[in-house]
């Protein structure tokens, strides 16, 4: 069955590209159609014609610069990074998407994981061992090898993190996962191929406690904040969210004086700078 290829979400939307070649584009243009997706493939349909893209070509989640960071929520799309692209898919029912999504890149995938690597504050000897994922609507699921089930709950994730550590004689990224287990406070370490630890880190961040900022965006606000954060030229928000470019001016001189971005040229390209980056990491994990 894992060599098989089956469906896993046949739906309609939008979808665009908003950086090529490592830069981002300045002229937006949607395409409606078909949204296919599968456990090897995603395919979109539009008037243009069929464009496939496999799965393994899927680096991450654009949104942050380092991949073991990558954001699972951007709003009601997905900005999907694939080398030196970001290919923008925004889907009818989004939170269904992106759900099929994660199942496509991380259901019945094999990781190592040692659970519980810390119990009640204490480090504890537990040994790795193998571990089949599957993802739910608010949990990932670990089968361990051994038979014992983890259930890493979004809403009681705690703190995530990656540290280099020793696995098997070998330096390996580890994610971190600091959760609740029943009433005890645990982590999880979990450990595996890159694409898929991408994903991992990618999903359970929907979940985990993210630094206080104090900070009230309206819903539209936050729009264009992600907007921008994921990799959308300042001079395409307008069509890319459908908003008057007065409107989104007034955005950015709002950013501007909350400190959020940069302005690097007048009329009008902005920038996220540290700050502006924090807030928009905060928005996109309360979705």
């Amino acid at each position: 069955m894992a060599d098989e290829e089956y469906q896993i979400a046949d739906t309609k939307g939008r979808f665009t590209k908003a950086v090529k070649d490592g830069r981002k584009l300045n002229n937006i243009s949607w395409s409606e159609g078909r949204i296919l997706l599968s456990n090897r493939r995603l395919i979109l349909v539009g008037g243009e014609g069929k464009q496939t893209i496999s799965l393994s070509d899927i680096d991450g989640l654009s949104g942050r610069a380092d991949a073991t960071q990558s954001l699972a929520a951007m709003s009601n799309y997905l900005s999907l990074r694939i080398d030196e692209d970001v290919l923008v898919v925004s889907a009818q029912d989004h939170e269904e998407f992106e759900l099929a999504f994660f199942k496509a890149m991380l259901d019945e995938r094999v990781v190592m994981a040692k659970h519980p690597a810390v119990e009640g504050g204490v480090v504890q000897g537990t040994s790795w061992e193998k571990a089949r994922l599957t993802v739910e609507p608010e949990s990932l699921m670990a089968t361990l090898q051994s038979g014992s089930l983890v259930d890493l709950e979004l809403d009681e994730i705690s703190g995530l993190d990656t540290e280099k550590r020793t696995v098997n004689g070998d330096k390996q990224r580890v994610i971190e996962v600091a959760h609740a287990d029943g009433s005890t406070s645990v982590e999880t370490h979990l450990t595996g191929p890159s694409q898929v630890c991408v994903f991992v880190k990618a999903y359970l961040d929907q979940g985990a406690q993210q630094s206080e900022t104090n900070l009230d965006l309206d819903p539209s606000e936050e729009e264009v904040l992600m907007a921008l954060h994921s990799g959308v030229s300042p001079f395409s928000i307008p069509e890319f969210i459908d908003r008057d470019v007065d409107e989104i001016e007034e955005t950015f001189e709002r950013f501007l004086e909350l400190d959020l971005v940069d302005e690097v040229r007048q009329r009008r390209e902005v920038q996220l700078n540290s700050r502006g980056r924090n807030i928009a990491s905060e928005a996109m994990g309360e979705q």
